[in-house]
C-alpha cells in the first residue's frame, strides 16, 4: 500500500505548535486551538510546512486527510484574516431591542413576549450591536458560525409560517 502525503504551507506571520492532539495557531488577528487528533493520520512541522500523512491509500483515509486539511486551512485563515458574519433585525409585529450582556445576547419584547430571549455568545467571539445591524466577529470559524446559529435560533418561533411572521434575527452575509 501507498502513502497519502499532503502539506499545507505556513504564513511568514504565523506561528504552528502542533502536539499529540491540538494543533496551537498564532496570528495577527488573534489564537486559535482545535482538536486534529486521528489515529489513521499524523501531522507533523517542518519550517514552512504542516505535512499530513497516512499510512493507507484508502477513500476513508483520503477523506479524513482533506477535512483535517480544511480544518487547519480555516485556523490560519482566521488567524489572519478573521471571520465576521452580519446578522438582521426584523421586527415587523413589535420593537425588539437587541443587546449585549456578558456573555448573551439579549432580545427584549420579540412579539410582545415578557421574558426577555438569550443567545451565548461563545468565549473569544466579539458581537455589536448597532441599530438593526449585529455583526459577529472572531478568528475560529466554527465558533463565529456556532454564535450566529445560536442567535437565529433564540428567536426561532415553531408553528408560525416563516412567510408571513418573519420576525427575527437572520444572518444576512458571511466573510469568506
Amino acid at each position: 500500500m501507498s502513502q497519502l502525503k499532503d502539506k499545507i504551507s505556513i504564513p511568514s506571520n504565523v506561528e504552528v505548535d502542533i502536539t499529540k492532539l491540538y494543533v496551537n495557531i498564532k496570528g495577527p488577528k488573534g489564537e486559535t486551538k482545535k482538536n486534529v487528533y486521528h489515529p489513521s493520520v499524523k501531522i507533523e512541522k517542518d519550517e514552512k510546512n504542516i505535512l499530513l500523512t497516512t499510512d493507507k491509500s484508502t477513500k476513508k483515509e483520503k477523506r479524513i486527510l482533506n477535512t483535517l486539511k480544511a480544518h487547519i486551512k480555516n485556523l490560519i485563515k482566521g488567524v489572519l484574516n478573521g471571520f465576521e458574519y452580519e446578522l438582521k433585525i426584523c421586527s415587523g409585529h413589535f420593537p425588539m431591542s437587541v443587546s449585549v450582556e456578558k456573555n448573551d445576547l439579549v432580545i427584549k419584547n420579540f412579539f410582545g413576549e415578557k421574558i426577555p430571549r438569550k443567545a451565548k455568545i461563545l468565549p473569544g467571539v466579539n458581537v455589536k450591536v448597532s441599530g438593526d445591524k449585529v455583526t459577529v466577529s472572531g478568528c475560529s470559524k466554527e465558533d463565529v458560525g456556532q454564535t450566529c446559529s445560536n442567535i437565529e435560533q433564540s428567536t426561532r418561533r415553531t408553528s408560525f409560517d416563516r412567510r408571513r411572521f418573519q420576525d427575527g434575527i437572520w444572518i444576512t452575509k458571511k466573510s469568506r
